[in-house]
């Protein structure tokens, strides 16, 4: 599913995503979440914004769950499963893809991008939002000056190996990752996806981490009395990875 090439989009390649997704190209200047957040009340399920970056992978899809807000915000987590698994598949054996609770991704420890999720305003937490967005940036080419020690919390595709590996590649295999996410939650429920999830999350020694129904996070201090209590809907409010300034993930 390719859209006309314009004098903006000459680096354009055709996205192939499979069904039931409905590709939105929009230009190299364009927001994906913010478009798709836009268009989702009349777009409907499956609908994937896509921006044409040479030096990001920016898209966002729009989901319809079927359950009340407090608990269908646990679909960001499908798709941050969904999204490391899409740059697993063109990792390098010896390249750790990792999740920074809740939204961030890090390639051996240097920050490439992360999720983010956004849902109507108006709805309650107790009814079915009418849509959700899951949006995301992977940042596949370093465009900035990289000598010794500058930016080194911060990385890049192309920095790590990941060689052809570029924002429609990415994007395809986001898509295929999510359909199998989401069938795996339908089939055999959440839990799968928490498993996941949490294998890719950095953890402090002597502690056991579990998401709960409303998808906060919680840490349990093994040979202590004491719960730590994450949550989501705080920790969405505003995306640890994202430099607004700059437009993309943080350096």
């Amino acid at each position: 599913m390719g859209s006309t090439p314009t004098s903006h989009v000459s680096l354009a390649e055709p996205i192939h995503l499979p069904p039931p997704f409905t590709l939105v190209r929009l230009r190299e200047s364009g927001d994906a979440f913010a478009h798709a957040c836009r268009i989702a009340p009349k777009s409907g399920a499956g609908t994937l914004v896509f921006v044409g970056r040479f030096d990001l992978a920016e898209f966002a899809v729009v989901l319809e769950p079927g359950e009340p807000l407090s608990t269908a915000r646990r679909a960001f987590y499908a798709g941050m499963v969904a999204l490391t698994d899409a740059l697993r598949a063109y990792a390098p054996p010896n390249k750790t893809v990792a999740i920074g609770w809740p939204d961030a991704v890090r390639i051996d420890g240097g920050l490439v991008g992360g999720g983010r999720l956004g849902w109507p305003p108006s709805v309650r937490e107790d009814e079915p939002p009418e849509w959700l967005v899951f949006g995301a940036m992977i940042r596949t080419v370093a465009m900035s000056e990289r000598g010794p020690g500058v930016h080194p919390l911060a990385s890049a595709l192309d920095e790590e190996g990941f060689g052809e590996a570029g924002a429609v590649q990415v994007t395809e295999s986001f898509a295929r990752h999510l359909m199998r996410a989401i069938d795996g939650w339908q089939v055999d429920g959440f839990d799968g996806i928490a498993r996941d999830y949490l294998s890719r999350v950095a953890r402090e020694r002597k502690t056991i981490l579990r998401i709960d129904d409303c998808g906060n996070l919680l840490i349990r201090h093994i040979n202590a009395d004491r719960i730590e209590r994450n949550e989501l809907i705080k920790a969405l409010a505003t995306p640890s990875w994202l430099d607004p300034q700059l437009g993309g993930p943080r350096l």
